[in-house]
């Protein structure tokens, strides 16, 4: 991916400094001795929520887009693959089918061919589709700003419409995707393995006004350092405040090696990012 960046938009800001993985008594976390009560859990989350906010101040949804539906689509699209691949597919998508009323109107073979890059590109394409239908049909062409609207066009669940309410239409939500779960199960805000059920239990952690931007927190940290299956714990930076470290490379120097996207030094998902994150845009479709 290096070689053909374009140069970060804007002035550049460095990420948070990475913190040695002690505690706050200056050792290694451990595992909580006795069972911890409610109240500290919530006080602990918060926490860190809090210091997450100081690593990641930039944390911003990692899809291109200028407006309700593209921010609609690219979420679409984004099941089973990254944010990347779905940036770098965008910009022919739209150009072709700028509007609700194009891809609602589009051949079949011709959307999926464009789409895929993406992945499982016949299911996709049939839902934009529809859901292109239904705004054209139902909402005069526009994306609707509830969620009880959002969930009735094909392909769109709760996890897709929040991403859309919190960031096309700033209604505050919980995006509880993959990261999200897994983030929330290691740090023991809850034991749900259903999604509808985690986002309930979270939302009863933390205040409304903090959804939006916690959701983009919890998802920066778990794709750059509490990945799935090898977590960066030697350089997490809330290391001293989960009850799972140990469960990845607590070596800090090894563990630095594990860092992804800005905190390792590369580009980030977004071709065209905000103007203060501090990593580098990604390459586009095709760029070495």
């Amino acid at each position: 991916m290096s070689g053909e960046q374009n140069s970060a938009v804007g002035e550049q800001v460095s990420p948070a400094p990475i913190k040695a993985a002690k505690g706050a008594n200056g050792k290694s976390p451990k595992s909580v001795a006795k069972p911890e009560s409610r109240l500290a859990m919530v006080r602990r989350a918060r926490r860190i929520n809090r210091e997450l906010a100081e690593v990641y101040p930039y944390a911003h949804p990692e899809l291109d887009f200028r407006n309700p539906f593209q921010l609609l689509v690219a979420t679409v699209l984004s099941a089973q693959t990254t944010d990347l691949r779905v940036n770098q597919t965008t910009p022919a998508l739209f150009a072709k089918y700028p509007t609700p009323e194009d891809m609602a109107a589009a051949v079949p073979d011709e959307l999926e061919e464009v789409i895929r890059p993406t992945g499982f590109f016949r299911a996709k394409a049939k839902s934009l589709i529809g859901l292109s239908t239904a705004l054209r049909d139902n909402f005069g062409g526009e994306v609707p700003g509830r969620l009880e609207d959002l969930v009735t066009l094909p392909g769109v669940g709760r996890k897709t419409a929040f991403v859309v309410l919190g960031n096309a239409f700033g209604v505050p939500g919980i995006t509880v995707d993959t990261h999200f779960m897994r983030l929330a199960r290691r740090w023991k805000w809850t034991t749900q393995d259903d999604p509808v059920k985690i986002e309930a239990e979270i939302a009863a952690i933390f205040p409304k006004s903090e959804w939006t931007m916690l959701s983009h927190r919890v998802i920066f940290h778990g794709r750059r350092i509490c990945h799935a299956r090898r977590p960066a714990c030697g350089a997490c930076p809330i290391a001293h405040l989960c009850p799972s470290y140990g469960e990845g490379e607590t070596d800090p120097e090894k563990a630095k090696k594990l860092l992804k996207y800005e905190m390792g030094g590369y580009p980030g998902q977004r071709l065209n990012p905000p103007p203060d994150y501090p990593g580098k845009p990604a390459p586009p479709l095709g760029a070495s």
